[in-house]
Order: C-alpha cells, then structure tokens, then sequence
C-alpha cells in the first residue's frame, strides 16, 4: 500500500513545477503579451495606419518658405501635396484622400502645422508652425507624427521661415 504522505508530498512538489513548466512554455518571446509596452503601441499603430515604407526616396533638402508652402495643399491637382512638421517639409500626395481637398486631414497641407499636430487638434487657428509653447506631453505628441511621417512620406526640403521661437528650437 501506498503512503498517503508520499502522495501529498509528490502532489505539492509537482504543482510548483508544472506551473514553472507552463509559465516558460506561455511566455515565448514572440507572444504579444512579452512585447514591451512602447513595441505594443507601436504594432497598434502600425495595425491602425499605414505600414512604414521601405521605397522612400533620400530626403532633398529645398528650401520653402511658408507662403511657398501654400500652394501645395492640394486645390491645384497638377502640384503634390505637401505637409510641413518642425521645418520638414513632407510629400504626402499619395494619401490625397487624407490631406487633399475635403480629405480629414487637409487642415495641415500646405502648411507647417506643427502645434496642431502637437496639440492632436483639428482646429483652424493651431494648424501653425509656432509650436513654442506646447508643454512636454504634447511634444512628445509632435515627435511621434514627426518620426510616423519620416518613415512614411518622402522629405522633399524645409521650412526656412519658421517663427523666430521655433527656429532654434
């Protein structure tokens, strides 16, 4: 006959290492819920929006100024599309659907609409380049569309008449 303490005994060990056994088994690399919070965030994005590109062209560095910037916002279709964040000036005609005429994003193009983007505003009176003021939160915000559009759209040159509070920022 068998010891009831043996089988106790072999039971509490057992339970340890099963749950060991199935907790290296579960947590693969590969699992999502192992990603780091920031990688997380940025598979949504991505899942969300559109992939990054591999096809960019090398970024050009002409020079605009703002009222240059202007014409290309997308009610001359013969121009592309440009939209400006932090002096880079970005071509973004192949999303006209996005930032060409009735598009939900038109409020950027063709102008450097920096504090709008910092701000995740939509409104008329901060699509301008003076993001001078935004506290850190929403410079990060700013940061993060800048860094999305540099491995999206081709850099096609910079804003040389930023608002003297941006210039050296």
């Amino acid at each position: 006959m068998v010891n009831p303490d043996v089988i106790l005994y072999g039971l509490l060990l057992a339970l340890p290492a099963a749950y060991l056994v199935q907790k290296l088994l579960v947590a693969q690399p590969d699992c999502p819920e192992s990603e780091p919070p920031a990688e997380k965030e940025e598979n949504a994005q991505t899942s969300i929006m559109q992939p990054a590109r591999t096809d960019l062209a090398p970024p050009k560095d002409d020079p605009f100024t703002l009222a240059q910037l202007r014409a290309f916002d997308g009610s001359d279709p013969s121009k592309p599309i440009y939209v400006a964040i932090k002096g880079t000036v970005f071509d973004v005609s192949h999303k006209g659907d996005t930032y060409g005429p009735g598009g939900s994003y038109n409020i950027f193009a063709g102008k450097d609409a920096s504090k709008g983007l910092g701000k995740s505003s939509l409104k008329v009176e901060d699509a301008v380049p003076d993001y001078s003021g935004l506290p850190e939160s929403e410079m990060k915000v700013l940061d993060d569309w800048h860094g999305f559009f540099s491995k999206r759209y081709n850099v096609v040159g910079r804003v040389v008449d930023l608002p003297a509070a941006v210039a050296n920022l």
